[in-house]
């Protein structure tokens, strides 16, 4: 009885330590695989509006008041981010206060996009106190940038060309925009597929 109680104790440790040892290498290989992996930033859809092409040029009237003008060439020489939203969208919700921070930083004019109901517009103007930036309703600016999902993101260099665009979930999304732009990329994926096709 005891030999066999010595027995299934030590083949209990035996396959503890086995599980100990794939668990470690398990480990090592999502570190591997992690290092490996780069950022892929905002992705961007294949039907958009691309990188280099002219922005479509709008002028249109804000719910905050003025009038908007959007793509062309700009003297004031700084870019544009344009977020495209809807209140009913959670993400959008969530990524709005990043998206803000990050224009501010980075100088870029942000000019939030959206169409439908003014009245609910105006709602969420209010409730994410966004008075002091554009808001536009229309549905041809976003058929002209080709917008299909949301959150969308496009930024729009002050010569009134794309630079870069695409979803935006998070902050990473929205920074990897203006990373392309330092990159002199259309987004993050062709910096990955540049530095593969080189190595």
């Amino acid at each position: 009885m005891a030999d066999a109680l010595l027995v299934s104790s030590f083949l209990l440790w035996l396959v503890v330590l086995v599980l100990a040892v794939a668990v470690f290498a398990l480990a090592r290989q999502i570190g591997v695989l992690h290092e490996r992996i780069r950022p892929a930033g905002a992705l961007s859809l294949g039907k958009a509006i691309q990188a280099g092409e002219e922005a479509p040029a709008f002028t249109l009237e804000s719910l905050t008041g003025g009038a908007v003008s959007i793509g062309g060439a700009r003297a004031d020489g700084r870019d544009q981010l344009l977020f495209f939203l809807s209140p009913t969208c959670p993400v959008c919700k969530t990524v709005l206060p990043v998206v803000r921070s990050i224009a501010e930083t980075e100088g870029a004019r942000l000019i939030l996009a959206s169409d439908g109901p003014p009245q609910e517009h105006r709602s969420f103007i209010d409730a994410e106190q966004l008075d002091g930036l554009p808001y536009v309703l229309s549905a041809a600016l976003g058929i002209a940038y080709r917008i299909g999902k949301l959150p969308y993101a496009v930024l729009v260099g002050a010569a009134g060309r794309v630079i870069a665009h695409g979803l935006v979930n998070n902050r990473e999304h929205v920074e990897s925009l203006f990373e392309a732009r330092r990159l002199g990329l259309p987004d993050l994926q062709a910096a990955a597929r540049a530095a593969t096709e080189g190595a």
